[in-house]
């Protein structure tokens, strides 16, 4: 299985690690060209405004879009979140807006305000969370299946093919959430 991973900027060394773990074949997504043969996306944390100019200034963004909308799963983390998000509070525009979330960027402080939860995760009981200048869901449309919660916040989900993640699963050694986002590549 060949698992594509954004890498313009941000956290995507730690996710190809992960993968290649699991016994996928990582292509890093930096151009167009690299998007032929994935069958899988992974949109990794780092700065969301950064890497919305970048999939806008080298073509990606409509073509990602696509084949987002057209069923390619996709595992979005902290950034990536946003980048998904139809919503993003504050803000008038969105970039792939696939995703039937409202999102508050920075939600939970700088990064001085970073931490490290415990949390319920349906369907693997808790899992360890890493939020760094993290966002969360402020809304979810009503089809949209809410993973986990942290102090009353939103901060996993899956509608259809889309996981979006306000934490950094890739900064832990369990592999359990990446597991799941490979059962929707099968």
């Amino acid at each position: 299985m060949k698992i594509g991973v954004l890498a313009l900027q941000g956290a995507f060394i730690e996710h190809e690690m992960i993968l290649k773990k699991l016994g996928c074949e990582v292509a890093e997504i930096r151009q167009l060209k690299d998007l032929t043969s994935i069958e899988g996306l992974v949109l990794p944390g780092g700065e969301s405004t950064v890497q919305g100019q970048l999939l806008l200034k080298l073509g990606l963004l409509e073509p990602l879009k696509e084949r987002i909308t057209k069923g390619l799963p996709v595992l979005a983390t902290c950034a990536g979140l946003i980048l998904l998000a139809q919503q993003i509070e504050t803000q008038n525009t969105n970039y792939l807006g696939t995703l039937p979330v409202t999102i508050r960027r920075n939600a939970f402080g700088r990064q001085i305000s970073s931490f490290q939860a415990n949390a319920a995760y349906q369907g693997l009981d808790t899992f360890p969370m890493t939020f760094i200048r993290a966002p969360y869901i402020t809304k979810a449309a009503d089809e949209v299946q809410i993973l986990a919660t942290v102090n009353d916040h939103i901060v996993a989900v899956q509608w259809h093919n889309q996981i979006g993640l306000a934490f950094h699963p890739e900064l832990t050694d369990d592999t359990r959430i990446h597991e799941e986002f490979l059962k929707l590549s099968f």
